[in-house]
């Protein structure tokens, strides 16, 4: 009997879902399949491929009711804050929107003599990697606007939200997408890397660890694969002597714990300039204490338990460490807490670069606070990462912002918000945080290739 996937509840530790991977010959074939339907799919007008893939959206919309649960389940977020649609609807509408001018042909020049224009032609076959996280809202970035653009998708989901992917294909199919034309599949890691190294796809989009970002480049190598890859953050906020503390207070301890601090771009650490520390301090706990750890299936549930016991098991090392290196800890633990996959939030402070907590992925509801003198420490700290992803900075001057923003080393430059993804913004990071860029016009040209048309009308 071959490999069986098991999504493992962080509600109750029981098995949610279990579905079987695919054989060698049964995964090469879908890859064969996709292949032959693409050709097919891009022949048809663009405004029908739109059509069909919004049609896919709403059918999802429609399920939502079943979703929200399902997700508490799989993952672990309460049920209060209902799902992922409105993200995924307006990720893949906006994508919709900028299509035709986004894949239109750049016109080089014509006269008398010659033609000449460089086309968007689609990869070809995508294969779409996607986190258990936000399973919906980060599969969305590449499903759409790839079949939009003419790719064929074939997409593997984490086993943690397992049934993602089906539900996934079940909306678009059911909506007009030919069933070749975006696949859902099940597969364990060896039968994955020989996909891509034996050039089963054209471009390969991760979201998800630096380790298995670095197992997607490895099983590339030499294949000339494109492989565009989100892997994660350390992201800083930076509040300075004039910003409106309770903004973001509110905002940057939200942006820390959402989700119990499973978002790639979270609020992982927080730089406060020393006037204002105090105060931001007082206020994060107040809001900290205020959560109520609970079963995500509770609608008075404001946090969650982490995804899976050996996260949160991460999260307590982490602390802990920094806790027996001299960081002091806010927060009592709360009653709810089992030792388990239900964790307490918690608030650090002397915390110093040399904590594993201010340096490593946390992915869980922990954010080390440090007190700063000037932008320039605070640029010094916020560089000071191994990632690039998004950083938070708080301000009334905009000038300023953008004067720090264009000196650190980051993907996305947020002024009082955070933790928030403009689909007319590319999506982007530097350092171990990856390569490549999804939404915005940058998606659709990641997901199409140039091809240059230089045509000359006369001979004699």
């Amino acid at each position: 009997m071959g490999q069986v996937l098991k999504c493992i509840s962080p509600v109750d530790g029981s098995v949610f879902a279990e579905r079987a991977v695919l054989s060698r010959a049964d995964a090469f074939a879908a890859a064969e399949r996709a292949r032959s339907a693409q050709g097919p799919w891009a022949a048809r007008p663009l405004q029908e491929r739109i059509e069909l893939v919004m049609a896919g959206v709403a059918a999802v919309g429609a399920m939502n009711d079943e979703i929200v649960p399902e997700l508490a389940h799989m993952m672990g977020r309460p049920i209060r804050y209902g799902g992922e649609f409105g993200g995924f609807n307006e990720r893949a509408g906006h994508m919709a929107k900028i299509a035709a001018e986004s894949l239109a042909d750049i016109e080089v020049g014509e006269d008398a003599t010659f033609k000449r224009y460089i086309k968007r032609v689609p990869h070809g076959v995508v294969f779409v990697v996607a986190p258990w996280n936000y399973p919906y809202m980060t599969a969305i970035n590449t499903v759409a606007p790839a079949l939009i653009a003419g790719n064929t998708v074939v997409l593997k989901h984490a086993t943690q939200t397992l049934l993602v992917g089906e539900r996934m294909a079940q909306a678009f199919h059911s909506a007009g997408v030919p069933v070749d034309v975006f696949q859902n599949v099940f597969l364990d890691h060896d039968t994955t890397s020989e996909l891509i190294a034996h050039k089963a796809f054209n471009f390969v989009n991760f979201t998800g660890s630096v380790g298995g970002g670095q197992a997607m480049e490895r099983a590339a190598a030499g294949t000339f694969t494109g492989v565009g890859t989100e892997l994660g953050g350390k992201d800083p906020g930076y509040v300075m002597e004039d910003a409106d503390l309770d903004a973001a207070v509110d905002t940057l301890i939200d942006g820390a714990m959402f989700n119990s601090g499973q978002c790639c771009c979270g609020i992982e650490r927080i730089y406060v300039h020393e006037s204002l520390f105090d105060a931001f301090l007082e206020k994060a706990i107040a809001i900290v204490e205020s959560y109520r750890l609970g079963s995500p299936l509770d609608a008075e549930t404001t946090i969650g338990p982490m995804a899976n016991v050996r996260f949160a098991n991460e999260v307590r090392r982490q602390i802990a460490e920094a806790v027996e290196a001299g960081a002091v800890a806010h927060i009592g633990t709360f009653p709810e807490d089992d030792g388990g996959a239900y964790l307490t939030p918690q608030i650090l402070t002397n915390v110093t670069h040399d904590m594993r907590v201010m340096r490593e992925e946390s992915f869980g509801p922990v954010v080390g606070i440090m007190k700063v003198t000037s932008d320039e420490d605070a640029i010094r700290l916020m560089n000071d990462s191994d990632f690039g992803l998004t950083a938070s900075l708080w301000t009334r001057d905009v000038a300023r912002a953008q004067a720090v923003g264009d000196r650190i080393e980051i993907g996305t430059v947020f002024m009082n918000r955070a933790d928030y993804l403009d689909p007319g913004l590319c999506w982007t990071g530097c350092k171990d945080t990856g390569r490549g860029g999804g939404l915005s016009v940058i998606g659709y040209h990641n997901l199409t290739r140039p091809k240059s048309y230089h045509l000359k009308k006369h001979t004699g």
